[in-house]
């Protein structure tokens, strides 16, 4: 495991195949409370050989302050912090030589959410989106206006319903959208599922991810 900072972004960890030797990469976005070295290993569960794993480390530990039910000013200037993170992050891949179709991003409850808002807020063919527990950001009664061709990029939304944090209706929504935007997007829903991640999650992630990182070459 090694460690990429500048002064102008937070800490990534990188791990799994060296991102100069590896076909394609996954940013992994840990939640609330979490760190980087805990969602690596999520990470190393669903990657195939030949893929390097990235993951910034939040200030704190926390991404934004409130929910991300909240109203979206109130937590700023910490979300907008977040996604420039993530797209340094993104940028980075970009940089080592990794087209944005070979890049994959997941994360799980908070990480989660900030993952889908960065793919719906920059909509590009990415080779996945891997949401555990999470939804777009913003209040439930609040309109998402967001235009761009995210080009059939695969979309993962998995999640336990009821869920203390995210409501069944927002993932349902955030499906909606990203389909809007031209995604190809599955919703798993787990009936009384705890807020965690299970092995079967992981197996289907593991198996969208191996689609289209798990080999040399174009995915498209």
């Amino acid at each position: 495991m090694t460690t990429l900072q500048n002064r102008e972004t937070l800490p990534i960890l990188q791990a799994g195949t060296p991102i100069e030797q590896a076909t394609g990469a996954l940013i992994l976005l840990h939640g609330r409370g979490g760190n980087a070295e805990d969602i690596l290993g999520l990470g190393s569960a669903l990657a195939g050989d030949h893929l390097a794993l990235l993951a910034p480390q939040a200030p704190g530990h926390t991404w934004y302050p409130l929910s991300f039910l909240a109203p979206r000013q109130q937590n700023e200037p910490y979300l907008s912090s977040a996604l420039k993170q993530v797209e340094a992050t993104l940028t980075f891949a970009i940089n080592s030589g990794l087209k944005p179709s070979r890049i994959a991003l997941c994360g799980f409850s908070q990480g989660a959410c900030l993952a889908t808002e960065f793919v719906a807020r920059h909509p590009q063919r990415y080779a996945g989106l891997v949401a555990f527990t999470g939804g777009l950001i913003g209040p439930l009664d609040e309109p998402m206006l967001v235009t761009g061709d995210l080009a059939g990029t695969p979309v993962l939304l998995s999640s336990g319903d009821p869920d203390p944090h995210v409501p069944w209706k927002r993932v349902q929504q955030s499906g909606d959208l990203l389909t809007g935007l031209g995604g190809k997007v599955a919703l798993q829903r787990y009936p009384g599922r705890p807020h965690t991640v299970l092995g079967e999650e992981v197996e289907q992630g593991k198996k969208l991810l191996s689609i289209w990182l798990d080999q040399k070459g174009s995915p498209e």
